[in-house]
């Protein structure tokens, strides 16, 4: 005996057989959710155990890797024998039983990969028309120029301490921390 099947009572089905039947009594075209079939059984069955939500997920994992359900988008159905299997997003797994192609043959379409070369007959372009904006301005962000004056400050003559006694432009950010040897140090704790 499993465990499961100890600490399960005895008015209880399995579980697979719980979620058959409520799958089927949803009966719901695109298949039901957990929650859907969670509160299916919670209102058909009592005495459920308390760790019921876990035993749900892990039967229906196991019984979709044993092929008995469907998963897709998010939905469990009955697994039906004569439906095609359905693809989900991105590039179809390889099949396994293809013959394997010979070393020299091309992959795919007849063309070769990357872009074409250009056709030395072909006639030439014609040039571009540069369309007209109205005004005189170039397009995008303006240029930065060399040496702004004044800044935020204000007027011609604004322009910080350290500029003016280093004789270089202030950086960005926070400046660094300047070491004071006439602080007073405490080193009591």
């Amino acid at each position: 005996m499993a465990t499961g099947e100890v600490n399960r009572p005895q008015s209880l089905p399995p579980y697979p057989e719980m979620i058959i039947r409520a799958i089927e009594a949803l009966n719901d075209e695109n298949g039901s959710n957990k929650s859907t079939i969670s509160k299916y059984i919670e209102s058909t069955y009592s005495d459920l155990p308390a760790g019921h939500s876990a035993l749900l997920s892990h039967h229906l994992n196991r019984m979709k890797d044993s092929g008995e359900l469907v998963f897709w988008k998010n939905n469990y159905t009955k697994a039906d024998p004569n439906a095609p299997p359905r693809r989900g997003r991105g590039r179809p797994p390889k099949d396994p039983n293809a013959p394997p192609k010979p070393p020299g043959s091309s992959l795919g379409s007849g063309r070769p990969r990357g872009r074409p070369p250009k056709d030395p007959n072909a006639p030439p372009k014609p040039p571009k028309m540069k369309m007209s904006l109205g005004s005189g301005k170039p397009r995008g962000r303006p240029r930065k120029m060399a040496n702004p004056t004044g800044g935020f400050g204000g007027g011609p003559g604004a322009s910080s301490m350290s500029e003016a006694s280093t004789g270089k432009p202030r950086g960005r950010g926070r400046p660094p921390k300047v070491n004071n040897p006439f602080a007073e140090v405490s080193y009591e704790h």
